[in-house]
Parts: structure tokens; C-alpha cells; sequence
């Protein structure tokens, strides 16, 4: 009977140790969880510090894409203006162009609009946290790899009390650092002598008056489908305002041109018959000679003709008939009589 109580007391005190080791293992375990989870706050305040730098990085991204969208947009519409200006190009020729602008307009859209906007608001992945810490050591050089090192710490696999010391010793060095300041705004400025090209285009078109350039440029390349005829260099202008000439006498016909070419050689086409006209120091003359009857002419230069005029004829007064009565006094004796077309009259 002892031997079984002595046999009783000894697996009541294993019993009794065991709990005691228990309870002692699982509350320096607890503690251990509880030490970790208050180091990695520091860690945590890192990764949210981050998280505002990628914000601001973005946003300065938009900044800069909008300036740049703005210039080099305006700078490849004033070239597809320029190009349709001076070449008026054909249906064909000037859907390309139209289609290219619109190709290009939107690849600029979504390269320095969008893809901030879609980066920035999460729709697609950014730079990573290893990224954003490259650019924040280069910027401060109290940071250099210890950033780095920090995040590379944290994806270890087994985090000792060694580990997270680490992690909270190079945290806490880390939290001083305003990680966004990283980012400059005012670095955008550069970029706005680009913007200040187009800028600079459209004022000397406006002070020089030849917005209109533009404006038919641009509903040339719009309806794109339609076919426009580009204006003549030159037009030609009467001298000689009034087209009358009376029957039989001769006129002549003075013709001069305007616009950007002066053409050395103008022809006046009248009768199925066409003849060069003289040039006197710019004025273009022609002398008709026959003009019985009214005439219809027009003049033509370099391939461009003008409206079609007509010269005015005033028919002059004609005998057609010679009719004479005579008529005999009685003493006479001679009967009267009418002589009809004798031509010649002498009294």
C-alpha cells in the first residue's frame, strides 16, 4: 500500500511539473507574439510612408504628362494643319493624315494621361515598394540600402527576436525621413518650354492675322472625305470697266492680275480662236479690230482662266433705203414720179 501511494505522489508531481512547464512555455510564447506585433508598428508606419510617396510620385506623373500631352499634342495638330495648308492634299491622302492624328492624339492620351490615372487610382500596377525605396535612397543619402535592407528583412522567411530587432532598430532610424519630399513638384518646370512652343505659334499667327490659314486647314482635314479645290495663285481684274464699243471701231482691252504669281503670258480665247495678249509692265492688253457683232471672250494664264466677259456692240445708224418723190410744177408739164436706190444724190 505504501509503494502505491509513494507510486500515486510521484504522477501527481509530474502532473503538477508539466502544467508549470506549460503554462511557463505559453505565456513566454504570448509575450514573444505580443513583442513582435509591437515592432512591426515601426514597420508598419514605413509601409504607409511609402504608400504616400507612390501616391505623390503618381500625382507629380500627371503633372508632367499633362504638360507634355498639352505641348507635344498642340505641336503635331499645328503639323498636320501646316501640312494640309501647303499641299492641299487630296480625300485619299487626307484621311491618312486624319486618321494619324487621331492615332497619335491617343496614344498620347493614354501615355501621359491615363496611365498616371490608371497607376494612381490602382487599375494597374505601379512601382513597387523596392522601387520606390531606389528612389528615395538616391534622393537622401541618410537613407542609401537601408530602406531596402528593411523591406528585404521583412520578407524573411523566419522572423527571430534578432530579426525584429533589426527591423525596429533600422525602422526607427528611417522615421524622420519625410519619404515623399523625395518628389519635387517644382521639377516640372522644366518641362514647360515645350509647352511654351505651341504657345508661342499661335501668338505669331494671331498678331500677324493669319489665324484664317488654320482655320481652313482645319476644315479641310475634318471632312476629310470632301474634295476642295485650292485657290488660283493669282485672279485676273478688267482695267477696262466698260465693255461697249461702237460697231466698226476698234477697243482694246486692258487686263491685269493680283495675287502671290504675276504669269508672263496671258491668251484671249474668242471665236473658236485664241491670241496673246501684250504685256506693258503688268498690264495685259488685246485690241479687237473686228467688231461687227457682239463678242464673247475669256483669258487664261498658267492654266487658270478667268470669267467669261462679253464685249458689247452698239450697232451704228445705216441707209438701207433711198426713196425720192418728185414732184414738177405744172408749167413744167412733167409728171411726177418716185425714184427708189439711185445711190449718189446730188442737189
Amino acid at each position: 500500500m505504501e509503494l502505491k501511494n509513494i507510486v500515486l505522489i510521484l504522477k501527481l508531481l509530474k502532473t503538477k511539473y508539466l502544467l508549470l512547464f506549460n503554462t511557463f512555455f505559453l505565456a513566454k510564447s504570448f509575450k514573444k507574439t505580443i513583442f513582435i506585433g509591437y515592432r512591426m508598428n515601426s514597420y508598419k508606419n514605413i509601409e504607409e510612408k511609402l504608400h504616400q510617396f507612390v501616391l505623390k510620385f503618381y500625382t507629380n506623373e500627371l503633372i508632367k504628362g499633362t504638360i507634355l500631352f498639352l505641348s507635344l499634342g498642340f505641336l503635331y495638330f499645328f503639323f498636320t494643319l501646316f501640312i494640309e495648308y501647303f499641299l492641299w492634299l487630296k480625300p485619299t491622302a487626307r484621311t491618312i493624315l486624319f486618321w494619324i492624328f487621331i492615332l497619335v492624339e491617343s496614344y498620347l492620351v493614354f501615355r501621359f494621361i491615363l496611365t498616371p490615372i490608371f497607376k494612381l487610382i490602382g487599375l494597374k500596377k505601379g512601382i513597387s515598394f523596392a522601387e520606390s525605396s531606389k528612389i528615395i535612397g538616391n534622393h537622401f543619402p541618410k537613407v542609401g540600402d537601408k530602406l531596402i535592407n528593411v523591406l528585404q528583412l521583412k520578407e524573411a522567411t523566419s522572423q527571430s527576436d534578432l530579426l525584429v530587432a533589426s527591423i525596429e532598430q533600422k525602422a526607427k532610424e528611417l522615421q524622420p525621413i519625410p519619404f515623399t519630399k523625395a518628389v519635387d513638384f517644382k521639377q516640372n518646370s522644366k518641362y514647360l518650354k515645350y509647352a511654351a512652343i505651341p504657345v508661342l505659334i499661335w501668338l505669331i499667327i494671331t498678331i500677324t492675322g493669319n489665324f484664317n490659314m488654320f482655320d481652313t486647314s482645319f476644315k479641310r482635314v475634318v471632312n476629310y472625305r470632301k474634295a476642295f479645290v485650292p485657290p488660283a495663285p493669282f485672279s485676273f481684274h478688267l482695267v477696262s470697266q466698260n465693255l461697249k464699243v461702237i460697231q466698226g471701231k476698234p477697243f482694246t482691252l486692258e487686263i491685269e492680275t493680283k495675287g502671290k504669281v504675276t504669269p508672263t503670258d496671258v491668251t484671249i480665247f474668242y471665236n473658236n480662236q485664241s491670241y496673246f495678249l501684250q504685256n506693258q509692265n503688268g498690264i495685259f492688253s488685246y485690241t479687237f479690230t473686228d467688231t461687227r457683232n457682239d463678242i464673247h471672250f475669256y483669258v487664261e494664264a498658267n492654266g487658270i482662266a478667268s470669267e467669261k466677259y462679253q464685249l458689247n456692240v452698239i450697232k451704228t445708224p445705216t441707209i438701207q433705203n433711198i426713196s425720192i418723190d418728185l414732184n414738177y410744177p405744172k408749167y413744167i408739164g412733167k409728171n411726177n414720179e418716185t425714184i427708189n436706190n439711185t445711190g449718189t444724190i446730188l442737189i
